[in-house]
Protein backbone atom coordinates (compact mmCIF):
# COMPACT_ATOMS: atom_id res chain seq x y z
CA UNK A 1 0.00 0.00 0.00
CA UNK A 2 2.42 2.29 0.83
CA UNK A 3 4.43 1.58 -3.00
CA UNK A 4 1.02 2.39 -4.00
CA UNK A 5 0.56 6.26 -2.00
CA UNK A 6 4.69 6.29 -3.12
CA UNK A 7 4.08 5.76 -6.84
CA UNK A 8 0.77 8.24 -6.98
CA UNK A 9 2.36 10.96 -5.68
CA UNK A 10 5.30 10.54 -8.52
CA UNK A 11 3.26 10.33 -10.84
CA UNK A 12 1.79 13.66 -9.58
CA UNK A 13 4.84 15.41 -10.48
CA UNK A 14 4.47 14.93 -14.75
CA UNK A 15 0.60 15.76 -14.72
CA UNK A 16 1.74 19.20 -12.40
CA UNK A 17 4.47 19.80 -14.68
CA UNK A 18 1.79 19.20 -17.75
CA UNK A 19 -0.68 21.54 -15.74
CA UNK A 20 1.50 24.07 -15.38
CA UNK A 21 2.87 24.63 -19.02
CA UNK A 22 -0.37 24.69 -20.22
CA UNK A 23 -1.93 27.30 -17.84
CA UNK A 24 1.62 29.21 -18.80
CA UNK A 25 1.66 29.01 -22.68
CA UNK A 26 -2.21 29.70 -22.92
CA UNK A 27 -1.52 33.19 -20.95
CA UNK A 28 1.73 33.69 -23.04
CA UNK A 29 -0.86 33.07 -25.83
CA UNK A 30 -3.47 35.36 -24.93
CA UNK A 31 -3.89 39.13 -26.38
CA UNK A 32 -2.56 41.98 -24.11
CA UNK A 33 0.38 43.51 -22.82
CA UNK A 34 0.64 42.93 -19.49
CA UNK A 35 3.02 46.03 -18.68
CA UNK A 36 0.24 48.41 -20.54
CA UNK A 37 -2.35 46.81 -18.09
CA UNK A 38 -0.43 47.76 -15.32
CA UNK A 39 0.59 51.04 -15.88
CA UNK A 40 -2.29 51.94 -17.71
CA UNK A 41 -3.86 53.12 -21.32
CA UNK A 42 -1.43 56.73 -20.67
CA UNK A 43 1.69 55.56 -20.20
CA UNK A 44 4.51 56.13 -22.52
CA UNK A 45 6.35 53.70 -24.90
CA UNK A 46 9.75 54.34 -23.03
CA UNK A 47 7.70 52.86 -19.64
CA UNK A 48 6.10 50.39 -21.07
CA UNK A 49 9.11 49.00 -22.72
CA UNK A 50 11.41 49.76 -19.34
CA UNK A 51 8.44 47.92 -16.99
CA UNK A 52 8.68 44.63 -19.72
CA UNK A 53 11.96 44.13 -19.45
CA UNK A 54 11.54 44.64 -15.59
CA UNK A 55 9.18 42.03 -15.28
CA UNK A 56 11.28 40.00 -17.92
CA UNK A 57 7.81 40.11 -20.77
CA UNK A 58 10.60 40.34 -23.54
CA UNK A 59 12.45 36.92 -22.71
CA UNK A 60 11.49 33.64 -25.14
CA UNK A 61 8.89 31.48 -24.04
CA UNK A 62 10.78 28.89 -22.44
CA UNK A 63 13.19 31.53 -20.44
CA UNK A 64 10.19 32.66 -18.81
CA UNK A 65 8.64 29.38 -18.06
CA UNK A 66 11.63 27.63 -16.23
CA UNK A 67 12.48 31.18 -14.31
CA UNK A 68 8.95 30.67 -13.06
CA UNK A 69 9.30 27.01 -12.25
CA UNK A 70 12.46 27.15 -10.76
CA UNK A 71 10.81 30.00 -8.11
CA UNK A 72 8.13 27.26 -7.60
CA UNK A 73 10.00 24.04 -7.07
CA UNK A 74 12.75 25.57 -5.23
CA UNK A 75 11.28 28.88 -3.39
CA UNK A 76 8.13 27.48 -3.09
CA UNK A 77 6.96 30.74 -4.92
CA UNK A 78 4.43 31.50 -7.18
CA UNK A 79 5.44 34.61 -8.10
CA UNK A 80 4.51 38.33 -7.80
CA UNK A 81 0.88 39.99 -8.47
CA UNK A 82 0.79 42.23 -11.06
CA UNK A 83 -2.10 44.03 -9.39
CA UNK A 84 -0.73 45.85 -6.09
CA UNK A 85 2.60 43.29 -6.21
CA UNK A 86 1.16 40.57 -3.51
CA UNK A 87 2.47 37.67 -3.54
CA UNK A 88 0.56 34.81 -5.36
CA UNK A 89 1.00 31.86 -2.65
CA UNK A 90 0.41 33.85 0.19
CA UNK A 91 -2.93 35.37 -1.15
CA UNK A 92 -4.39 31.90 -2.33
CA UNK A 93 -3.04 30.98 1.48
CA UNK A 94 -5.16 33.64 2.62
CA UNK A 95 -8.32 32.92 0.77
CA UNK A 96 -7.89 28.95 1.11
CA UNK A 97 -9.80 28.29 4.55
CA UNK A 98 -13.09 30.24 3.03
CA UNK A 99 -12.81 27.85 -0.21
CA UNK A 100 -12.21 24.64 1.70
CA UNK A 101 -14.88 25.91 4.46
CA UNK A 102 -17.42 26.53 1.08
CA UNK A 103 -16.19 22.88 -0.23
CA UNK A 104 -16.63 20.97 3.07
CA UNK A 105 -20.16 21.52 4.00
CA UNK A 106 -20.88 21.50 0.61
CA UNK A 107 -19.68 17.85 0.17
CA UNK A 108 -21.18 16.88 3.65
CA UNK A 109 -24.91 18.42 2.63
CA UNK A 110 -24.79 16.58 -1.08
CA UNK A 111 -23.52 13.34 1.34
CA UNK A 112 -26.10 14.00 3.54
CA UNK A 113 -28.98 14.46 1.74
CA UNK A 114 -27.91 11.96 -1.47
CA UNK A 115 -27.29 9.09 0.03
CA UNK A 116 -30.10 8.40 1.83
CA UNK A 117 -32.15 9.48 -1.25
CA UNK A 118 -30.74 7.21 -3.21
CA UNK A 119 -31.08 4.02 -0.97
CA UNK A 120 -34.97 4.74 -0.74
CA UNK A 121 -35.31 4.83 -3.98
CA UNK A 122 -33.51 1.68 -4.76
CA UNK A 123 -35.30 -0.08 -1.98
CA UNK A 124 -38.22 1.13 -3.56
CA UNK A 125 -38.10 1.51 -6.98
CA UNK A 126 -40.58 3.25 -9.08
CA UNK A 127 -42.77 3.83 -5.82
CA UNK A 128 -44.22 7.41 -5.72
CA UNK A 129 -40.45 8.61 -3.62
CA UNK A 130 -38.61 7.20 -6.36
CA UNK A 131 -40.60 9.09 -9.26
CA UNK A 132 -40.71 12.25 -7.03
CA UNK A 133 -36.54 12.07 -6.00
CA UNK A 134 -36.11 11.07 -9.78
CA UNK A 135 -37.62 14.38 -11.13
CA UNK A 136 -35.62 16.56 -8.75
CA UNK A 137 -32.28 14.88 -9.38
CA UNK A 138 -33.14 15.67 -13.01
CA UNK A 139 -34.10 18.88 -12.45
CA UNK A 140 -30.77 19.55 -10.24
CA UNK A 141 -28.89 17.97 -12.98
CA UNK A 142 -30.50 20.45 -15.61
CA UNK A 143 -29.80 23.52 -13.32
CA UNK A 144 -26.74 25.49 -13.34
CA UNK A 145 -25.93 26.51 -9.92
CA UNK A 146 -25.42 29.97 -10.83
CA UNK A 147 -29.07 30.19 -12.04
CA UNK A 148 -30.00 28.42 -8.77
CA UNK A 149 -27.82 31.11 -6.79
CA UNK A 150 -29.21 34.55 -8.62
CA UNK A 151 -32.97 32.67 -7.52
CA UNK A 152 -31.87 32.08 -4.38
CA UNK A 153 -30.62 35.82 -3.74
CA UNK A 154 -33.90 37.15 -5.84
CA UNK A 155 -36.08 34.92 -3.25
CA UNK A 156 -34.45 35.08 0.15
CA UNK A 157 -32.95 38.95 -0.29
CA UNK A 158 -35.74 40.59 -1.67
CA UNK A 159 -39.05 38.40 -1.98
CA UNK A 160 -38.28 37.54 1.81
CA UNK A 161 -37.00 40.97 2.72
CA UNK A 162 -33.45 40.01 3.52
CA UNK A 163 -34.19 36.52 5.41
CA UNK A 164 -30.71 35.49 4.83
CA UNK A 165 -27.40 37.46 3.63
CA UNK A 166 -26.80 37.54 0.32
CA UNK A 167 -23.12 38.25 0.14
CA UNK A 168 -20.25 37.63 2.48
CA UNK A 169 -18.52 34.90 5.03
CA UNK A 170 -19.12 36.30 8.40
CA UNK A 171 -21.39 34.22 9.80
CA UNK A 172 -23.54 30.71 9.58
CA UNK A 173 -26.48 32.29 7.91
CA UNK A 174 -23.98 33.99 5.24
CA UNK A 175 -22.68 30.28 4.40
CA UNK A 176 -26.61 29.00 3.95
CA UNK A 177 -27.14 30.21 0.52
CA UNK A 178 -23.94 29.45 -0.87
CA UNK A 179 -23.69 25.94 0.55
CA UNK A 180 -27.10 25.21 -0.93
CA UNK A 181 -25.99 26.38 -4.56
CA UNK A 182 -23.35 24.57 -4.34
CA UNK A 183 -24.21 21.13 -2.89
CA UNK A 184 -27.11 20.92 -5.21
CA UNK A 185 -25.31 19.36 -8.06
CA UNK A 186 -23.30 16.89 -5.98
CA UNK A 187 -26.15 15.87 -4.22
CA UNK A 188 -28.16 14.76 -7.01
CA UNK A 189 -25.36 13.18 -8.72
CA UNK A 190 -24.63 11.46 -5.33
CA UNK A 191 -28.11 10.23 -5.28
CA UNK A 192 -28.18 9.31 -8.63
CA UNK A 193 -24.94 7.01 -8.28
CA UNK A 194 -26.45 5.59 -5.05
CA UNK A 195 -29.43 4.43 -6.81
CA UNK A 196 -27.88 3.22 -8.82
CA UNK A 197 -25.21 1.21 -7.45
CA UNK A 198 -27.50 -0.02 -5.04
CA UNK A 199 -30.00 -1.70 -7.47
CA UNK A 200 -27.18 -3.33 -8.90
CA UNK A 201 -26.49 -4.73 -5.63
CA UNK A 202 -29.71 -5.63 -3.77
CA UNK A 203 -30.31 -8.30 -6.59
CA UNK A 204 -27.24 -10.47 -5.78
CA UNK A 205 -27.71 -13.83 -4.52
CA UNK A 206 -25.85 -12.78 -0.90
CA UNK A 207 -28.79 -10.22 -0.08
CA UNK A 208 -31.14 -12.80 -0.98
CA UNK A 209 -29.22 -14.79 1.13
CA UNK A 210 -28.90 -12.67 4.13
CA UNK A 211 -32.93 -11.93 4.01
CA UNK A 212 -33.55 -15.29 3.82
CA UNK A 213 -31.62 -15.81 7.31
CA UNK A 214 -33.95 -13.52 9.10
CA UNK A 215 -31.35 -10.83 8.95
CA UNK A 216 -34.03 -7.66 9.58
CA UNK A 217 -33.78 -5.35 6.65
CA UNK A 218 -31.70 -2.32 7.93
CA UNK A 219 -29.30 -4.95 8.57
CA UNK A 220 -29.08 -6.12 4.92
CA UNK A 221 -29.71 -2.72 3.66
CA UNK A 222 -26.57 -0.61 5.21
CA UNK A 223 -24.27 -4.07 6.27
CA UNK A 224 -24.23 -5.55 3.27
CA UNK A 225 -26.09 -3.86 0.21
CA UNK A 226 -24.48 -0.29 0.94
CA UNK A 227 -21.37 -1.70 1.87
CA UNK A 228 -20.90 -3.44 -1.32
CA UNK A 229 -22.22 -0.56 -2.95
CA UNK A 230 -19.64 2.21 -1.91
CA UNK A 231 -16.86 1.76 -4.28
CA UNK A 232 -18.94 3.69 -7.18
CA UNK A 233 -20.46 5.86 -4.09
CA UNK A 234 -16.90 6.67 -3.11
CA UNK A 235 -15.92 7.84 -6.72
CA UNK A 236 -18.92 9.96 -6.97
CA UNK A 237 -17.85 12.00 -3.84
CA UNK A 238 -14.51 12.16 -4.92
CA UNK A 239 -14.90 13.40 -7.74
CA UNK A 240 -17.56 15.85 -6.56
CA UNK A 241 -15.94 17.38 -4.42
CA UNK A 242 -13.02 17.67 -6.74
CA UNK A 243 -15.11 19.79 -9.10
CA UNK A 244 -16.50 21.78 -6.16
CA UNK A 245 -13.28 23.10 -5.74
CA UNK A 246 -13.39 24.44 -9.52
CA UNK A 247 -17.13 24.95 -9.30
CA UNK A 248 -17.13 27.07 -6.38
CA UNK A 249 -16.04 29.88 -8.88
CA UNK A 250 -18.97 31.08 -9.73
CA UNK A 251 -20.47 30.42 -6.51
CA UNK A 252 -17.80 33.01 -4.64
CA UNK A 253 -18.60 35.52 -6.63
CA UNK A 254 -22.35 35.93 -6.93
CA UNK A 255 -22.21 35.60 -3.21
CA UNK A 256 -19.01 37.80 -3.04
CA UNK A 257 -17.41 34.46 -0.78
CA UNK A 258 -13.61 35.76 -0.37
CA UNK A 259 -12.28 32.43 -1.72
CA UNK A 260 -9.48 31.50 -4.06
CA UNK A 261 -12.67 31.28 -6.99
CA UNK A 262 -13.33 34.76 -6.92
CA UNK A 263 -9.75 35.73 -6.11
CA UNK A 264 -9.35 33.77 -9.74
CA UNK A 265 -12.48 35.60 -11.43
CA UNK A 266 -10.54 39.10 -10.28
CA UNK A 267 -7.40 38.26 -11.26
CA UNK A 268 -9.03 37.25 -14.76
CA UNK A 269 -10.79 40.22 -14.68
CA UNK A 270 -7.90 42.59 -13.79
CA UNK A 271 -5.41 40.47 -16.32
CA UNK A 272 -3.33 39.52 -13.42
CA UNK A 273 -1.08 36.01 -15.07
CA UNK A 274 0.89 35.27 -12.75
CA UNK A 275 -2.10 35.19 -9.92
CA UNK A 276 -4.78 33.31 -12.45
CA UNK A 277 -1.90 30.47 -13.22
CA UNK A 278 -1.03 30.38 -9.90
CA UNK A 279 -4.67 29.95 -8.41
CA UNK A 280 -5.44 27.45 -11.41
CA UNK A 281 -2.78 25.50 -10.82
CA UNK A 282 -3.09 24.89 -7.10
CA UNK A 283 -7.20 23.65 -7.91
CA UNK A 284 -5.72 21.65 -10.05
CA UNK A 285 -2.99 20.38 -7.37
CA UNK A 286 -6.09 19.82 -4.96
CA UNK A 287 -8.22 17.90 -7.28
CA UNK A 288 -5.31 15.76 -7.65
CA UNK A 289 -4.91 15.19 -4.15
CA UNK A 290 -8.88 14.42 -3.89
CA UNK A 291 -8.47 11.65 -6.25
CA UNK A 292 -5.26 10.17 -4.79
CA UNK A 293 -7.12 10.09 -1.13
CA UNK A 294 -10.52 8.41 -3.46
CA UNK A 295 -7.83 5.84 -4.19
CA UNK A 296 -7.00 5.42 -0.76
CA UNK A 297 -10.57 5.25 0.58
CA UNK A 298 -11.12 1.97 -2.18
CA UNK A 299 -8.72 0.10 -0.30
CA UNK A 300 -11.16 0.31 3.05
CA UNK A 301 -14.54 0.02 1.45
CA UNK A 302 -12.73 -2.83 -0.65
CA UNK A 303 -10.34 -5.65 0.69
CA UNK A 304 -10.12 -6.80 -2.90
CA UNK A 305 -8.86 -3.57 -4.08
CA UNK A 306 -5.63 -3.37 -1.75
CA UNK A 307 -5.13 -7.06 -2.49
CA UNK A 308 -3.99 -5.88 -6.30
CA UNK A 309 -1.82 -3.57 -4.76
CA UNK A 310 -0.06 -5.43 -2.71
Amino acid sequence: MHKFILRRLLLLIPVMLGVSFIIFLMLYLVPGDPARLVLGDHATPEAIAQLRGEMGLDDPLWLQYGRWLWNLVVHQDLGTSFRGNRSVSAEIMARLPATMQLAGLSILVAILIGIPVGIISAIKQYSIFDNVSMFFVLLGVSMPNFWQGLLLVFFFALVMNGLLPSSGWDSFSHMILPTITLATGPAVNIARMTRSSMLEVIRQDYIRTARAKGQIEGVVTLKHALKNALIPIITAIGLQFGNLLGGAVLTETIFSVPGIGRLMVDAIRERDYPMVQGTVLFIALMFSVVNLIVDILYTYADPRVKSKHE
